[in-house]
């Protein structure tokens, strides 16, 4: 079972945003189903207007989440954040001086505290990189218990960006869960939302947080693998060993007066894998030549990964 509470507040009375429940619009429906359409999380979407995304509520709301005993209890907040004392909190749109929302600190009580499996944090917020550093460690130490990953939008001093489509930061989760994270099998974790939110941020913009305890990442969203399992199952029986050139020649080229079916199946299948960078010519410059050539081509780094995770069962 995994569920996932998704929360965008746009009305508060001091300063309204514009984009925070378009944006949790869009995370709800994307972690719904996956790429193939085939159910994904069961989402609880709260987003503002409706009057009942208040403190009381949203607090319900992430105990309820987080007493699931399940596989994955994911939380998306994006609203405004705040810091009081040194901890965060998450505002919600009844936000009053000294009682602004629900704090990170209790937040992250609760998830560490939660029987599920796997729990996910992810804050579209200003100083949501407070997340998982309570106070208490003087924001040099995060408390994660085991299972726990956060992603923030911002370090815990910064101001996390909106544009007139929404938080700067959502709009690259979204395109990460869409397809832009995936691996070749198709699999979107945390840890791959984080590099391609990372790598699309300068050095100069508001800078993502990651930190995790896990000892191994589940996957969030999974789309439809850029080359076909069945296909990528065929490396290890295309290459002996990571490391062991596939002997061309030209009979493995279709358009070769005694081409030789078989071979030209098998020359298909490695030259979309090396359409995705797992197989290089050896030798020549492209698999045409390598094979009228009769030279061979080998496995890429990448190659000989998912070679050993083929062997193993993995794939």
């Amino acid at each position: 079972m995994r569920r996932a509470l998704v929360i965008g507040v746009d009305d508060y009375r001091q300063a309204p945003l514009t984009g925070c429940v378009k944006d949790a619009d869009a995370i709800a429906s994307l972690l719904s189903i996956h790429g193939s359409g085939s159910p994904n999380f069961d989402v609880r979407l709260l987003a503002s207007p409706p009057a009942s995304v208040t403190r009381r509520r949203i607090r319900e709301a992430i105990n309820e989440l987080f007493a699931a005993d399940c596989e994955i209890a994911l939380l998306y907040f994006s609203g405004h954040g705040f810091v009081r004392s040194g901890d965060g909190c998450i505002v919600t749109k009844d936000a009053e001086t000294y009682d602004e929302g629900m704090s990170m600190t209790e937040i992250l009580g609760l998830a560490n505290n939660s029987s599920a499996t796997n729990r996910l944090v992810m804050l579209d917020c200003c100083y949501s990189g407070n997340m998982g550093t309570p106070p208490t460690t003087g924001s040099r130490a995060a408390e994660l218990g085991e299972g726990l990953t956060v992603l923030a939008a911002s370090r815990a001093a910064e101001l996390a960006m909106e544009d007139a489509d929404g938080g700067i930061f959502t709009s690259l989760v979204i395109a990460a869960l869409m397809g832009g994270a995936a691996d070749l099998r198709g699999h979107i974790t945390p840890a791959s939302i984080y590099a391609y939110v990372d790598q699309a941020l300068g050095a100069w913009d508001q800078r993502p947080i990651f930190k995790s305890n896990v000892t191994r990442f589940p996957s969030i969203r999974d789309i439809e693998p850029r080359v076909p399992l069945n296909t990528l199952r065929k490396l290890v029986s295309y290459f002996r060993a990571p490391d062991a050139d596939h002997a061309l020649d030209p009979t493995y080229e279709h358009t070769h007066a005694n081409h030789d079916v078989d071979k030209t199946r098998i020359f298909k299948d490695l030259q979309r894998m090396q359409s995705v960078g797992l197989v290089v010519p050896v030798g020549e410059d492209h698999m045409y030549d390598a094979a009228i050539n009769s030279k061979s081509c080998q496995l890429t780094a990448l190659g000989a990964h998912y070679w050993r995770l083929g062997n193993r069962g993995k794939l």
